[in-house]
């Protein structure tokens, strides 16, 4: 697994207020301890900037760019950030349930100790991605494209990674006792015994003690 490369910040940034404008760019600012609600804006550009216990409300930003940009301890429940691109971006403690990444490009995305069951990843692209002790239940990487993907100590259960090739990703520290997989994408993927036993036994094999 490659480094992940993080977002590159400056060591000082702005503090500003969120204001939607018709052509909305932010760049070299933080915002904190904050809410933002009820705002649909399509093609919103983050750069180097950083989210710190923000909440987010009835959000909606499709096709999203964000570059080096650090989510921390916020509340991104339901956000819709289907169609966007993401380069150098990290979630810390965040709260994801729900969130909406499908049809995204992502790449060096690092994604730490968050809640993000129900979320949705279907038809993206990924690319020198992290997921580590973070809480993944019922979440939905239906037919993705992965390069360099990393789970690390991950509550993976019921997580959908039908169409998904899973070549090279290793599932061997993660917690799961079911996943939904297309069986001929399964080649490479690395998996402890007792997962091994699991999978064996969805396919109707019979493990002799």
């Amino acid at each position: 697994m490659k480094t992940i490369q993080l977002p590159r910040l400056p060591n000082e940034l702005s503090k500003q207020t969120f204001q939607p404008s018709e052509n909305p760019y932010y760049a070299r600012c933080v915002f904190e301890s904050d809410s933002i609600k009820n705002i649909t804006m399509p093609s919103i550009y983050f750069q180097q900037v950083k989210f710190k216990q923000i909440h987010f409300e009835n959000i909606s930003f499709p096709n999203i760019d964000l570059m080096d940009v650090v989510f921390d301890h916020c509340d991104l429940s339901n956000i819709d950030f289907s169609g966007g691109r993401m380069h150098r971006v990290q979630f810390i403690n965040c709260k994801m349930l729900g969130a909406n990444f499908s049809e995204t490009t992502l790449e060096n995305v690092a994604i730490d100790t968050c809640q993000a069951g129900l979320s949705s990843y279907g038809f993206s692209r990924f690319k020198q991605i992290g997921f580590r002790d973070s809480f993944l239940e019922n979440s939905d990487f239906y037919e993705c494209q992965f390069k360099n993907v990393h789970f690390q100590e991950c509550q993976l259960n019921g997580a959908n990674f039908s169409n998904t090739p899973l070549n090279n990703i290793d599932l061997s520290t993660n917690r799961f006792e079911r996943l939904t997989v297309t069986w001929n994408t399964l080649n490479g993927c690395t998996v402890s015994n007792e997962q091994a036993i699991g999978f064996s036994k969805l396919l109707g094999l019979k493990i002799k003690e």
